[in-house]
């Protein structure tokens, strides 16, 4: 009974580290994802105060 035991365990510890890793791999995904996000925000942000001639965001220029 014991070594059926010690299989379980192991698979479950090999189902938890397949986990982390899928997990650290997506945050990785997330985190590049929201880099390209906030750049394209920027650069809407600059081509609307250029189009509209007016400081949008508050940083006392335009662009």
């Amino acid at each position: 009974m014991g070594i059926f035991w010690d299989l379980l365990q192991q698979d479950e510890l090999d189902k938890q580290q397949e986990q982390a890793n899928s997990l650290e791999d997506r945050v990785k995904i997330l985190e590049t994802e929201l880099q390209k996000t906030r750049n394209l925000l920027k650069k809407t942000l600059v081509a609307l105060e250029m189009h509209l001639e007016k400081d949008i965001d508050g940083d006392g220029k335009m662009g």
